[in-house]
């Protein structure tokens, strides 16, 4: 991993992928901010790097949310780009988050499983023990790595990709996300995000078939750092 002019953590690059850690703050793609997407900072650096001339296609395979930290992969080609979609709908991206929650969880292993109903209108999501016709089914599964005096550190992986669908859950079970306001934690972060990290991703090469497992470092964050060291 180096960090790139454009302070870009590059995680893998190859002909066919660029995967970085994101920061805080950091949105993939275009929003109604107006502010500049990391996709768009990317391409400047390939065409830098590369001395490209034109346009340079990059594809967004998946997103983060703006005040999470973690993997974000890129297509470089179309071929790659299409072959990534198709693995995400099949669900071989295996994808493994670390977050820090306030309070403790009653046991150290736990699958959740709601019904999410996304709000447009604040860009929320509501969890329902139920189904109903305009809900979508969220599985994630939980494992404690760790607990503080306030806090419990959990790597959770996904069995399906909802909207705010980890931030979701976890609230509504009783521990939000430090910093997620919107979703019941107590009070904001310094620097406006959450502590919410993609921090592993495995799949098989989109080109190459071969297994890719990436990590991506913590953000540089007291608690994180605690957490870090308590653990190696």
């Amino acid at each position: 991993m180096y960090s790139t002019k454009a302070n870009l953590q590059v995680l893998f690059e190859d002909n066919h992928l660029l995967v970085i850690n994101k920061r805080i703050g950091d949105i993939v793609q275009g929003d109604k901010t107006g502010d500049k997407p990391l996709s768009e900072v990317a391409k400047e650096y390939i065409a830098q790097k590369y001395n490209k001339p034109g346009k340079v296609f990059l594809g967004v395979v998946h997103r983060l949310d703006r005040p999470t930290s973690g993997i974000v992969i890129f297509a470089k080609t179309s071929k790659s780009l299409e072959r990534l979609n198709k693995m995400l709908r099949e669900k071989t991206i295996e994808k493994t988050y670390w977050a820090l929650v306030e309070g403790h969880r009653e046991t150290d292993k736990e699958t959740l499983t709601h019904y999410l109903k996304k709000n447009p209108k604040n860009n929320k999501s509501s969890a329902f023990s139920k189904e109903s016709s305009d809900t979508k089914k969220a599985v994630l599964h939980t494992v404690e790595l760790l607990r503080l005096d306030r806090y419990s550190l959990l790597e959770i992986k996904l069995e399906t990709g909802r909207h705010h669908q980890i931030r979701c859950q976890l609230s509504v079970t009783g521990n939000p996300i430090k910093g997620d306001l919107k979703y019941g934690s107590k009070r904001s972060n310094k620097n406006g995000g959450i502590h919410l990290h993609a921090a592993k991703i495995k799949f098989i090469h989109p080109v190459k078939k071969e297994e890719l497992t990436l990590h991506a470092p913590l953000p540089e964050d007291e608690l994180w750092q605690i957490c870090q060291s308590k653990l190696t």
